[in-house]
């Protein structure tokens, strides 16, 4: 009893580990998922194609062969080419990795080359919130129904000053506030922040002109008095 247990162990051993040279086609189901990290050379049919390369991975669910063609296996630049196991014609096993040659286990995802690292799921939580934060900031930077023209002066405004929007009005250092249509004289602030008002009209000009030499018309902003 003790002996056949010995030579069905010896039988099992044998078969976790890929036989080196040419796999018949029926032994691409039980051949490839074991030639993870092995060197493989393989035909394909329609169209014909011969690839010599580094397993990666077999998905069972997808059904396809992820092949890296690289010279170094090992780089994390690879090489990647899938290709459905369905349509593979022939293929043999032209070296095994190491741990594949020492080892009677199964090849998994631990023979992978280049080899796949733990995911850092904090990492990735952070990196999700700090893309989530940026977009809702990049969002409060959108006025609401204010224009082409109001956003550009907006825009402009808040490279070198702190702007936000509330509703249509642009509010700049929490302080000033320019009105539609964004003109010199839609400008406003409480009588002690008259220097930030004569400031924020200063960079407005500016950019006002700036805006209206691309566009190629005046922008002064000053609007325009009745006679």
């Amino acid at each position: 009893m003790a002996a056949n247990d010995v030579k069905r162990q010896s039988v099992g051993s044998r078969v976790a580990t890929p036989k080196l040279g040419s796999q018949g086609p029926g032994d691409f189901d039980t051949a490839l998922p074991k030639a993870v990290g092995a060197r493989v050379k393989l035909t394909t049919a329609s169209p014909s194609l011969t690839i010599e390369g580094t397993v990666f991975t077999v998905c069972p669910v997808t059904n396809l062969i992820a092949i890296n063609t690289a010279k170094n296996a090992s780089s994390t630049n690879g090489d990647y080419h899938l290709i459905p196991v369905s349509r593979v014609a022939s293929f043999s096993i032209l070296s095994l990795n190491a741990r594949a040659e020492s080892t009677s286990a199964t090849p998994n995802f631990a023979d992978a080359q280049p080899a796949i690292t733990p995911v850092d799921s904090k990492t990735l939580k952070a990196r999700e919130e700090a893309a989530i934060r940026k977009a809702r900031e990049q969002d409060a930077k959108r006025g609401k129904g204010v224009g082409k023209e109001g956003q550009d002066i907006f825009d402009a405004l808040d490279r070198t000053l702190p702007c936000r929007w509330a509703d249509s009005t642009i509010v700049v250092n929490d302080a000033v506030l320019i009105a539609k249509p964004y003109r010199l004289d839609d400008c406003s602030a409480p009588k002690d922040k008259q220097d930030a008002l004569a400031r924020v009209k200063k960079v407005l000009e500016n950019e006002r002109k700036k805006l209206g030499d691309r566009a190629g018309k005046p922008g002064t902003g000053v609007a325009k008095k009745g006679g």
